[in-house]
């Protein structure tokens, strides 16, 4: 008897878990859907949510798959205006993995038939620590755009740091850290990340050289003083 109120229970649990689930995904069709500047049709952004704002300023494209537990936000906080133009642009056929968190304050743009892996994070915005005696905390951040080409992957844990241009059919290692330009069609791995493998029509995929690290933006000012293009986040 016992047995049977344990396995009931499970089934009425798992099911409406599953209930709740579908029910709580968003999509074009639904309230949370038409709160994005853009939400294409077919896609999705599974249940439940991470922290997501600044929806006015977002767009996603068509047949996308946002994981469970993704933050998207377009601000620092809820309801600031970014201005006239969306800040954080995802586009067609793309998966961002579980728990990733995708944070654009100027300019962030990831291309069509993107994957990414679980607990990604990417960010056009970083700390910034131009005076010494000032918390970081408290200080101005940085704004660098962001740009990732279609066709990349993204592998479990990768972060993508302010600045980051990264060329179409990309694979990022997991747990890479990347900056600066990112070439078509080449592996990356390492923190900072460096580039492994390159692909040479002719030839194939070919081992690269190990080289310096990939060069970050050029160096901002802030408030009189230049600013070191890659503050720690």
């Amino acid at each position: 008897m016992n047995r049977i109120l344990a396995r009931l229970r499970w089934q009425v649990v798992h099911r409406g878990w599953e209930a709740v689930q579908r029910a709580g995904a968003v999509t074009a069709d639904t309230p949370a859907g038409r709160r994005f500047a853009a939400f294409g049709p077919g896609s999705v952004a599974a249940f439940p949510p991470g922290s997501v704002f600044g929806e006015r300023w977002i767009t996603i494209g068509a047949d996308t798959l946002i994981g469970a537990l993704v933050s998207l936000s377009a601000g620092m906080v809820p309801g600031q205006d970014m201005g006239p133009v969306p800040v954080l642009q995802i586009g067609d056929r793309c998966v961002i993995g579980r728990g990733s968190h995708i944070v654009a304050h100027h300019s962030l743009v990831i291309g069509d038939d993107v994957f990414t892996g679980p607990y990604v994070y990417i960010t056009d915005q970083n700390h910034g620590y131009a005076d010494p005696d000032v918390p970081i905390g408290r200080q101005m951040p940085c704004n660098a755009a962001v740009q990732i080409g279609s066709g990349s992957w993204l592998g479990a844990g990768a972060v993508v740091l302010p600045g980051a241009c990264i060329g179409r059919n990309v694979v990022i290692a997991a747990g890479s850290v990347v900056r600066g330009t990112i070439p078509d069609r080449c592996v990356v791995a390492g923190v900072p990340a460096r580039v492994v493998r390159q692909y040479a029509p002719g030839d194939g995929w070919l081992r690269s050289v190990p080289a310096p690290p990939l060069a970050g933006p050029a160096p901002e000012r802030l408030q009189g003083l230049t600013q070191p293009p890659d503050p720690p986040g």
